[in-house]
């Protein structure tokens, strides 16, 4: 029997209750609020997001817990790997918002904006699950954690009423549902193994197991990473991926692809290295081998991509996120044989830097969407000559992504990756990832090649980039750029949170 729960520090489960607590006040001020007002209703959404940023400050020494029983074993966990996790998702969150203010202003959107009150409640839901989740230390509160992140992201997908949103939410939704199937079935397995559902006294309970169930505990281990990998969009779980973005909304699209991803790989790394080390033997070559897999599919998909085809920018991005998935997938790999602290801090380094360069590529194609929603590739071509500002702003994105000067953030990263699996003793897996970075040289390059063509005979570009949408995209180059002018400290900074 379960001892009850002695002590809870409301001060160490702040962010996700303000998050939570901003989710509700907008709902229910949106009850209040005339239709020519409910803008309001974005600010309010950001200003919660800051306060529970602020609210990180006191917890930034880490090693505090809560919700903890009288034997000991906590549920909650602010260290230093939560607290930055936490960081990455509000800050990916905030950048979120800015993107999402134009897409709910009924003065631009007249009869087709997103409803604001339900848009900004289920955001909020979504990242108060997202808060939750790296701060996890028992299966429960972990699956809780992983369904509020997840839930209020099919309605977000659907929300814009047409064929292409109903169709992607069903998809992901299905898909969706049967992964956390399968991952609570090897929960199960697990809890039948060890007999209980904290992450530490799993982690003692694996090598004492009944020899007899050992079949079934590592069953359970592998089923249970299931649900997290289709989180991430790692192969074979990413197929919902493409026609996901491609449906929602650009801002879902963009929060996606790094807040609901980040949440994912904090579920992986506590799972991995606090819950299952002792499998590592185990669910260390399954994440190699999908790592591999998942980048090279990623990769593959985008270089078909057809410049002309409608909404190729956005197909592109949808195939990056999976082929970067995979360089996000070797830290935790190599963590089964290497240093697991350092390859957390390798995988938070990544982390950071991915979440800065991919939203603000989607804020410019945000900006580039108000005048030509089809977002071809060639919708691209000669942005430079339209908006110079953009086309740098995109052109540095693209970059770092690639992993090519001047988007050095990016290099170092890549680097920090490959040394990772170098030093997992995964030579394979290392090389693997080396070929992949230099096939995924050529769709980035062409993308950035297409900003500075010459602009073909075609509309003119009317649209404005609006505060909004120009905040966010400055605040995610000035973040690129600053890791980019000082990346050392980045991974000196994320490598010795860990040790």
């Amino acid at each position: 029997m379960t001892a009850a729960i002695q002590s809870v520090d409301w001060a160490v489960v702040a962010p996700p209750v303000i998050a939570a607590a901003t989710a509700l006040a907008v709902l229910v001020t949106d009850l209040f609020l005339p239709a020519a007002r409910k803008r309001l209703l974005g600010p309010l959404a950001a200003a919660g997001l800051l306060l529970a940023a602020l609210a990180l400050l006191p917890l930034r020494h880490g090693d505090r817990v809560t919700f903890c029983a009288a034997d000991g074993g906590c549920s909650y966990a602010a260290d230093r790997f939560a607290v930055t996790v936490q960081l990455i998702v509000l800050g990916g969150a905030l950048l979120a918002v800015l993107l999402s203010l134009p897409e709910t202003d009924p003065r631009r959107h007249a009869g087709r904006e997103l409803p604001g009150g339900e848009y900004w409640f289920l955001l909020l839901s979504s990242v108060t699950g997202a808060l939750l989740l790296p701060a996890s230390r028992d299966l429960a509160t972990l699956v809780i954690a992983l369904e509020v992140t997840t839930l209020p992201t099919y309605a977000l997908v659907g929300l814009r009423r047409n064929g292409d949103a109903g169709e992607a939410a069903l998809k992901y939704f299905l898909s969706s549902v049967t992964a956390t199937a399968i991952g609570l079935l090897g929960i199960s397995f697990v809890y039948a193994g060890t007999g209980s559902l904290s992450f530490a006294a799993i982690a003692d309970g694996l090598p004492a197991a009944d020899p007899r169930l050992a079949t079934l505990t590592e069953a359970g281990v592998a089923l249970t990473l299931v649900g997290f990998l289709f989180k991430t969009a790692a192969v074979p779980f990413h197929f919902w991926v493409p026609e996901t973005y491609l449906g929602a909304p650009l801002p879902v699209a963009a929060y996606l692809s790094v807040v609901a991803k980040t949440a994912g790989l904090a579920g992986l790394s506590v799972l991995t290295t606090r819950a299952f080390p002792a499998e590592g033997d185990l669910w260390g070559p399954l994440l190699a081998v999908l790592a591999g897999l998942t980048m090279t599919a990623g990769n593959a998909a985008a270089v078909r991509t057809d410049p002309a085809a409608p909404g190729g920018a956005v197909r592109l991005l949808a195939w990056s996120s999976v082929a970067q998935a995979g360089y996000l997938l070797v830290p935790l790999a190599a963590a089964a044989h290497g240093d697991p602290d350092a390859a957390t801090g390798t995988l938070i380094a990544y982390a950071l830097m991915y979440a800065a360069v991919n939203l603000g590529a989607f804020a410019v194609a945000a900006y580039i969407g108000r005048s030509r929603p089809a977002q071809r590739l060639a919708d691209y071509r000669g942005l430079w000559t339209r908006r110079p500002l953009a086309a740098l702003a995109l052109a540095f994105f693209l970059l770092c992504l690639a992993g090519l000067p001047p988007g050095v953030a990016g290099l170092f990263a890549k680097v920090a990756v490959l040394r990772s699996a170098v030093d997992g003793g995964l030579g394979v897996l290392a090389v693997v990832t080396a070929v992949n970075v230099a096939a995924g040289l050529y769709y980035y390059l062409r993308w950035t090649a297409y900003l500075f063509r010459p602009e073909p005979d075609g509309a003119p570009d009317t649209g404005r980039p609006g505060a909004a949408l120009t905040t966010a995209a400055g605040l995610a180059a000035a973040a690129a750029l600053a890791f980019s002018g000082a990346p050392q400290l980045i991974l000196g900074f994320t490598a010795a949170s860990f040790l």
